[in-house]
């Protein structure tokens, strides 16, 4: 089941006592847990917080992790993309901050991510991530990962990446080293929830112009005339010749903003 589905299981305790540990566990604590698999982190979870939510995808392995789960955990059978998180939870937001944490499939990290972020945000999201993923979340203004996804996910929270993990931690190993990522919310975020998906939408564009200067790829992207781009990029004091691949998330965010105008 797990290898039709893409999915390689962890099996190394420390690994996933560490995993836990990244999350800042309390009994007070629910918890979305996505790709559950075989429970190995469900058990941990639900030992350490006071309720989990475990989404499983494949109904062989959520039929099995039903029949042996905890009190404080709840089964869901579903794909974790389509399933409304929030309604699963056993307090509703509004009044109960909640956490997720997964050992996630590398074919749909990022669509896993954005819906992470998507408001209301988790207080906290540990995710076990493809090696390459880590460092484009992590990615610095100018280097060669810094890509949308990096000023995305950079403009809402801070990145963290906790630990490496080889591929025979996991049965089937996958191809490629792993990291734990903690991703926690900006006290004061860049973006506002009603404008991340134009802005995302807007970052990608410019990122899909890296061989042009900023002027340029600036008119490409939102379709106004020269003029008016270069009074955006005098406003802003930003080189016209410049390219979009070393603008921080901030810069990102106030070209997005005076350019909709």
């Amino acid at each position: 089941m797990g290898r039709r589905l893409g999915q390689h299981f962890l099996h190394d305790p420390a690994i996933l006592d560490r995993i836990v540990d990244a999350l800042d566990p309390s009994l007070d604590d629910q918890v979305v847990e996505i790709g559950a698999g075989k429970g190995t982190l469900t058990g941990r979870l639900a030992a350490r917080v006071g309720s989990v939510v475990a989404i499983e995808r494949d109904k062989w392995l959520a039929e099995k992790l039903q029949a042996t789960a905890p009190e404080n955990c709840r089964i869901v059978l579903g794909d974790a993309l389509e399933i409304d998180w929030h309604a699963h939870l056993p307090q509703p937001v509004e009044d109960a901050s909640y956490k997720v944490v997964g050992n996630i499939p590398y074919s749909i990290t990022t669509p896993l991510i954005d819906k992470a972020l998507a408001e209301p945000l988790p207080s906290v999201i540990t995710f076990l991530v493809q090696k390459e993923v880590g460092e484009r979340l992590e990615a610095a203004p100018g280097s060669k990962t810094y890509g949308a996804l990096s000023v995305g996910v950079q403009s809402v929270v801070s990145v963290e990446r906790l630990l490496s993990v080889r591929p025979g931690s996991f049965r089937p190993p996958p191809k490629v080293d792993s990291v734990l990522v903690r991703l926690k919310p900006l006290a004061d975020p860049l973006t506002v929830s009603g404008e991340r998906g134009p802005f995302r939408r807007f970052v990608t564009g410019l990122f899909g112009q890296r061989r042009k200067q900023l002027a340029r790829a600036l008119r490409t992207v939102t379709g106004k005339g020269p003029a008016d781009v270069s009074r955006v990029l005098d406003e802003l004091g930003l080189d016209r010749e410049t390219r979009a691949e070393v603008l921080t998330p901030e810069e990102f965010v106030d070209l997005f903003r005076l350019a909709s105008r």
